[in-house]
């Protein structure tokens, strides 16, 4: 196990040298690309980053908590889900930190950390998806990306809850 990335490092520093690659040339290239991305996308980033930032603690989160709580009970969508499914496609790291919390208040085995977990491995981080790859390549406008991602989004959040009931429950 301890020898895989060396040995991955090894084979294609061979490959390249059979096909008559400079390999360090190729590297450093690729590195200076790399710099040129980073410097690309950083100000979007940052600005998700902030955005984030301000949306959770200026009580917005729990704002539109409260106010969707009715629909999703009459939906079955469990509350204390409902933050997680908010903050998924925006924040990565904000639904992992209410996942974990799920996790300690009511178990990783209940049937609402099931949920959670099916939730989390399911949708993705829609917004900061877009912005990554999109940013990086000097895309724009992003036409239908953002209604198709947040429409697979709720659709799994939806499934999440419908898949632990008829199966894990």
């Amino acid at each position: 196990m301890d020898y895989i990335i060396p040995s991955i490092l090894v084979s294609v520093t061979l490959f390249g040298l059979i096909k008559k690659v400079n390999v360090f040339e190729a590297f450093v290239t690729g590195a200076k690309d790399g710099i040129y991305t980073l410097f690309r996308i950083a100000p979007t980033m940052i600005g998700l980053i902030v955005a984030v930032g301000v949306f959770k603690s200026s009580g917005a989160l729990d704002l539109i908590c409260t106010f969707l709580q009715p629909v999703t009970d009459f939906l079955g969508f469990p509350k204390q889900l409902v933050p997680m499914a908010l903050l998924r496609p925006v924040s990565g790291s904000g639904a992992t930190a209410i996942l974990t919390n799920v996790f300690k208040e009511y178990g990783a085995d209940s049937f609402v950390g099931r949920c959670a977990s099916v939730l989390s491995g399911s949708t993705e981080t829609t917004f900061y998806a877009i912005t990554m790859y999109y940013s990086s390549v000097g895309i724009k406008h992003i036409r239908h990306t953002m209604v198709a991602g947040l429409t697979a989004d709720l659709t799994a959040m939806i499934f999440s809850v419908v898949t632990v009931s008829l199966f894990l429950s």
